[in-house]
C-alpha cells in the first residue's frame, strides 16, 4: 500500500464570493462553507486515515474540524500550509489591485512564480515552505491516507510542484474550487494523480457554487 494526500481546500468564505485577495486575513467560512465542511467529512469519514494536516487559520481549520471530530483525531496545524500572503493586496479585488498596482499586476500574472503581490510572497516561497510539509508527511507515513486542508494558491502551488509543473504556472494550468479535493499518490514510479479539484461530494446546491 502506498502514500496518498488528500488535498482540500477550504470551504466557502465571503472573500471567495467575490474574488477578493484573502490571503493572511484570517476570516470565516460561510454558513454554505461549513456545510461544505460537513459534507466533506460525512463523504469521507469511513476512509482509515493515518492524520490530517492543516494550515492555522480560521477558515481551513474549521473544514477539517467536522472530519476530526467524525474520527477523534487531532489535527496538525502547520504554517507551512498558509494560504500566500497578498501583501497591499488583500482585502481588494483584481479590479482595484489592477487600477492600484497596474504594473506590478501586470508582471504577476506573467509570473507569479517569480513575482509577487506588493509586499507578499511569490510562488517559489510558497513551494519551498509547503514542501517541507510535505517532506514530513513522507518520512512519517509510509503508507495510507493523508487530509491536508490549505488554501486555493497554496495547493495548486504544491500539486505544480510534486507533478513537475513550473510552479509560475500555477494559476494557469489548475482549477480549484471551494471544499474541492485532488488526490495524489505517491507511488512507486513518482506522484500519480487520481482525482483533481472534485466537488462530487458537495450536495446538488453546494456543488452549484462557484466559488473562486
Amino acid at each position: 500500500m502506498s502514500l496518498k494526500i488528500y488535498f482540500l481546500r477550504h470551504g466557502e468564505t465571503t472573500a471567495s464570493q467575490t474574488g477578493t485577495y484573502c490571503g493572511r486575513l484570517d476570516i470565516d467560512l460561510t454558513s454554505e462553507g461549513l456545510a461544505m465542511a460537513e459534507e466533506f467529512a460525512k463523504s469521507y469519514q469511513d476512509l482509515p486515515w493515518k492524520a490530517v494536516y492543516c494550515s492555522p487559520f480560521k477558515r481551513t481549520m474549521a473544514t477539517a474540524q467536522p472530519l476530526c471530530d467524525r474520527l477523534g483525531m487531532e489535527m496538525q496545524l502547520r504554517p507551512g500550509l498558509k494560504e500566500l500572503y497578498y501583501g497591499e493586496w488583500e482585502g481588494k479585488t483584481p479590479e482595484e489591485v489592477n487600477h492600484e498596482f497596474h504594473d506590478d499586476y501586470v508582471r504577476w500574472l506573467a509570473d507569479p512564480g517569480w513575482n509577487a503581490p506588493n509586499g507578499g510572497e511569490r510562488g517559489i516561497d510558497i513551494a519551498r515552505r509547503s514542501s517541507e510539509v510535505i517532506e514530513e508527511i513522507e518520512h512519517t507515513y509510509e503508507s495510507g491516507n493523508v487530509l491536508v486542508v490549505s488554501h486555493k494558491a497554496t495547493i495548486r502551488i504544491m500539486l505544480c510542484s510534486l507533478l513537475g509543473i513550473d510552479v509560475g504556472r500555477y494559476r494557469d494550468r489548475i482549477g480549484m474550487p471551494v471544499a474541492s479535493v485532488s488526490i495524489v499518490e505517491l507511488a512507486q514510479h513518482g506522484p500519480f494523480v487520481h482525482i483533481m479539484g472534485d466537488r462530487s461530494h458537495l450536495q446538488p446546491e453546494l456543488r452549484q457554487r462557484k466559488g473562486t
